[in-house]
């Protein structure tokens, strides 16, 4: 059930998933492209882009298999299974619906809802999870993770909401599988201003310092 698939190894590999929002779906591929030079590889596209299906079929077809692909804020088996068909590899949600965890397996995706009390991070983990999305990560910081662990020492534990440059040494000291990075990393501000060499830069900051981490 928790077998730690290619796709896992590579998400946990990276490290870091961009969480993608963005108001202009035009935006999103040369945001991705920015981010993707910047070694930031694992991308998760949510349902809050307009036509999220699409920009998930066409970063498919133009990336192929140099990033791991995903798609977000998944909240029905009925938009998770479109996802998946146009080349979503991993699903998130920010809540538990053992619904779409069933069908993001019968599919061959991983499955990656959220959750926040022990209760949903063990409700979750026996409904099949592959990771379990900690959020709002803000609202528990490092240490709450990390007491997780305590019970549930086998448990994959992704924060996400919260996750800067300054605090992944926390997260990821703390415990954390791989950290879900949002705005904070795919600014809103420098996708719609076009600036991709800025976006590049905070994706290289991001990347160097989980390879800081995990090198010391």
């Amino acid at each position: 059930m928790h077998k730690l698939t290619p796709v896992l190894e590579r998400i946990h590999d990276l490290g870091i998933v961009l969480v993608v929002r963005a108001d202009d779906p035009a935006k999103v591929k040369p945001g991705v492209e920015a981010m993707v030079k910047g070694g930031v590889k694992a991308i998760e596209v949510t349902f809050t882009v307009a036509n999220a299906v699409d920009v998930i079929a066409d970063l498919a077809a133009h990336f192929k298999d140099e990033i791991v692909l995903g798609a977000g804020t998944v909240l029905n088996p009925t938009n998770a299974a479109a996802a998946i068909s146009a080349g979503a590899g991993f699903v998130v949600s920010p809540n538990t619906d053992t619904e779409v965890i069933k069908i993001a397996k019968a599919m061959g995706a991983a499955a990656m809802p959220g959750a926040l009390s022990p209760t949903e991070v063990i409700t979750a983990w026996n409904a099949g999870a592959d990771v379990v999305k900690i959020f709002p990560g803000s609202a528990v910081g490092p240490s709450y993770l990390k007491a997780l662990h305590g019970p549930f020492p086998d448990v994959r534990l992704m924060p996400t909401g919260g996750v800067s440059l300054d605090n992944i040494p926390d997260w990821l000291g703390a415990g954390a599988f791989a950290l879900g990075a949002g705005s904070n990393l795919f600014d809103k501000k420098m996708v719609a201003g076009g600036d991709w060499a800025g976006l590049e830069s905070r994706a290289r900051a991001y990347v160097e310092k989980v390879r800081e981490f995990r090198d010391r």
